[in-house]
């Protein structure tokens, strides 16, 4: 069994960035964490703001930061905004970005992969269903997946 991940700061070296305004979502997401192989170490950003701050805002990237888990909709800063801030930063743009939202706007899929998404995965309504797919998605581009 694995144990539940930790939420980390930068400094802590946290794999994976959860940027979840909403409390009970990123419950359901950190619980989804744990049952990906080997545990793994989250971060979590409540807005925008906290989210550009963790990642750029300490001179560059977070080392050892895999993966960043986005929804659009978040306060301060809108999950387009640093999206396109992560995209542009030559360092930050190679860390997979999969945006976790609840918008099936043809036009919000469109424009997040023109700016750089690696994925688009619309959270399921059903409690189940979404932490599996959080579970799902985190087991690829953290355990299949071959990143930089």
């Amino acid at each position: 069994m694995t144990s539940p991940p930790a939420v980390l700061t930068a400094e802590q070296g946290a794999e994976v960035l959860l940027v979840e305004d909403d409390a009970q979502e990123a419950e359901l997401a950190l619980d989804a964490l744990r049952r990906v192989r080997g545990g793994v170490r989250v971060a979590v950003a409540r807005d925008g703001e906290e989210a550009l701050d963790f990642v750029l805002g300490r001179g560059g990237p977070v080392a050892g930061l895999r993966l960043i888990l986005l929804d659009l909709k978040l306060p301060k800063i809108d999950g387009f905004d640093v999206l396109s801030a992560l995209k542009s930063d030559a360092a930050a743009r190679v860390i997979p970005v999969v945006i976790l939202t609840a918008s099936k706007i043809d036009q919000d899929v469109l424009r997040s992969y023109r700016l750089g998404a690696n994925g688009y995965v619309v959270k399921p309504v059903d409690f189940e269903e979404f932490s599996e797919a959080v579970r799902r998605l985190s087991a690829f581009w953290l355990v299949l997946n071959r990143g930089v």
